[in-house]
């Protein structure tokens, strides 16, 4: 699949009603969280803007993934896309995820074309109600990581998000002797889950409707 292709692609799904809840939940930790999926009735949820941006390279088409590095949080050590908490001085979350995503992986913003935007997804833990907004550039970014937010850049194969082997599904524990049942992306030796294995499911969901 070429950049010109999965752009295609993406524009009809835009025209269309995502899949939203049916594709979070094939990858959602169970027992599951109703919460994640009740984004229109939420009272004050702390906004995030996630960017998942799609750059060719060799003729394939990759987008990055972050590590955070260890922290006190609940987000510490964990994979996900660059982004991260509106502020009170972004006019709207697309800019909130294209400045994040230029602060943490060095992309220049100005070349990033935003087509639209995944289904919202709420993580109860955090109080975050993300927008996974979805963008292109034309060639292959220079990354330059802020270490302060950023252990590791992963650059992520679109197509391997098809290859069954990844999918793979753990026990993760939570306290009080309890654990959730967590089925996971295994990426570039990293376990990839929760929110972000959720927002990626939906996009493997879109794809796969390019023939309906």
């Amino acid at each position: 699949m070429n950049i010109y292709c999965l752009k295609k692609l993406l524009q009809e799904a835009f025209t269309k009603e995502l899949p939203g809840k049916d594709a979070h939940v094939t990858m959602a930790p169970k027992p599951l969280d109703l919460r994640r999926f009740i984004t229109t009735q939420l009272e004050s949820p702390k906004k995030s803007g996630v960017l998942l941006l799609f750059y060719p390279d060799g003729g394939d088409v990759y987008f990055p993934l972050i590590k955070r590095p260890q922290y006190p949080g609940v987000h510490s050590g964990q994979v996900g896309f660059p982004g991260g908490k509106m502020e009170s001085t972004d006019p709207d979350i697309l800019f909130t995820a294209l400045r994040e995503a230029e602060e943490e992986i060095g992309i220049d913003a100005g070349k990033v074309e935003v087509l639209g935007c995944l289904s919202n997804l709420f993580i109860p833990t955090s109080n975050f109600l993300v927008s996974p907004l979805v963008g292109f550039v034309q060639d292959k970014p220079k990354f330059v990581p802020e270490q302060r937010e950023v252990s590791r850049i992963i650059t992520t194969e679109v197509v391997s998000l098809f290859h069954p082997e990844i999918r793979k599904q753990t026990h993760l524990p939570v306290g009080a002797g309890m654990q959730l049942e967590t089925p996971y992306f295994e990426i570039d030796g990293e376990m990839v889950w929760g929110a972000t294995a959720m927002i990626l499911s939906e996009l493997i969901q879109v794809l796969n409707q390019k023939g309906e």
